[in-house]
């Protein structure tokens, strides 16, 4: 049986899906790399769009249009920040990633596109910590719903890459 959930490395939005998922602060005006790239792409309308959307919580998602991107829309997931990990932050990340999917499949996004959410700006969660909870959200989920019919898992650097395909391997079958 094929996985619904795929690993690539590169830019996301490069993506061939329906929508992209962003990392972003609560004020969804802030970001890494990521969130720095999609805006970068969308062009001035997603930030005005942004700030009309307001704070998001940690661990939820807010949703808007893709601008001058070619998607149907773009999902602002808001990762939590680490602590110590002990303060909720991996159960936090996979709402992050559930709420996303959530978002997807009730707006009917047959495709879907996520970067490594909570690992990539500083205070990151720990690589080793959030792949394992990406990889075994989004299969759950897909498991449980027939929408979105596929995820792409889009790392932006080979160390990333690498460490999604190892805890692929051991998840699957």
């Amino acid at each position: 049986m094929q996985s619904r959930l795929t690993l690539q490395l590169g830019d996301i939005t490069a993506a061939k899906v329906d929508a992209i998922v962003s990392s972003a602060h609560e004020n969804l005006l802030e970001g890494g790399p990521v969130h720095s790239a999609v805006h970068k792409a969308a062009g001035p309308g997603l930030m005005e769009e942004c700030e009309l959307l307001g704070d998001c919580p940690e661990g939820d998602a807010r949703i808007s249009g893709a601008h001058d991107l070619p998607y149907a829309f773009i999902i602002h997931a808001v990762p939590p920040t680490w602590m110590d990990g002990n303060s909720g932050e991996l159960e936090m990340l996979s709402d992050c990633y559930r709420r996303a999917l959530d978002l997807a499949r009730t707006r009917g996004a047959k495709s879907l596109a996520f970067p490594s959410l909570g690992s990539g700006t500083q205070p990151q969660i720990p690589l080793e910590l959030a792949a394992p909870v990406a990889i075994r959200t989004i299969l759950s989920y897909l498991d449980e719903y027939s929408m979105p019919e596929k995820v792409v898992l889009v790392c932006f650097d080979v160390p990333t890459y690498q460490i999604h395909q190892k805890v692929l391997r051991e998840t699957l079958p």
